[in-house]
């Protein structure tokens, strides 16, 4: 298990979505996120577990 924080722009890369996409999962609490100041940080474990999830789906 992994503490890393990954910033908006990496959770666009991992996911393979728009800043806009991320930002709605995240105010949707579909993608857990953190406030640090003006900027929003995603659990990696977390990004890596809703790509899996959403690979899985869209298949």
């Amino acid at each position: 298990m992994s503490d890393k924080m990954l910033n908006i722009g990496e959770a666009c890369s991992i996911l393979n979505v728009s800043e806009v996409t991320v930002k709605r999962w995240a105010r949707e609490h579909l993608l857990k996120s953190v406030k640090s100041g003006k900027d929003i940080l995603f659990p990696e474990d977390d990004v890596l577990k809703y790509k899996e999830i959403n690979d899985r789906l869209t298949k």
